[in-house]
């Protein structure tokens, strides 16, 4: 409590406003982003919140981010989409996934959620034995190795979620 200068009272202290970063306007409206960028999309089931999240990713994130999803519509023409968790999934059963999106605040995560079964397999490690990570940063996508790792998880059975 601090004491205001006219009257000698006290008065508490006003709650520091929280700060948002927010986005652009984009064709969806604002988005408010999430630590390290990443856009927070209502969730939902189906290609159009996965477009609003794609819509709402920063920078050049945006574009790599509808570069991914336009490879895995490509390879796997019947894929499932949705958005959970602020990430887009995509999957071949309901509510069984393969591999999801994340932006972070330097490059785009990919999880291959049964990645340890693919071939070759993808780089990074997680702390779940079965899950593996791509992570791409600006500039940096092998569209070829990336669709043959969509190709091989869309044929294993999805992590239910």
């Amino acid at each position: 409590m601090a004491a205001t200068k006219k009257t000698g009272k006290a008065t508490a202290k006003p709650p520091a406003k929280k700060v948002t970063k927010k986005l652009a306007p984009t064709k969806e409206g604002s988005a408010r982003l999430l630590s390290g960028g990443n856009p927070q999309i209502a969730k939902g089931h189906g290609d159009a919140p996965v477009q609003a999240w794609i819509a709402a990713a920063p920078d050049w994130k945006g574009d790599l981010t509808a570069r991914l999803d336009a490879i895995i519509t490509r390879t796997v023409p019947n894929v499932r989409k949705a958005v959970k968790w602020n990430s887009p999934l995509y999957g071949m059963e309901e509510n069984h996934w393969f591999l999801g999106l994340h932006c972070m605040t330097k490059y785009v995560k990919v999880a291959f959620f049964k990645g340890a079964h693919l071939t070759p397999l993808p780089p990074n490690t997680s702390k779940q034995k079965e899950v593996r990570y791509l992570d791409l940063y600006e500039g940096q996508l092998d569209e070829k190795q990336f669709a043959a790792w969509v190709k091989q998880a869309s044929k294993i059975p999805g992590e239910k979620m």
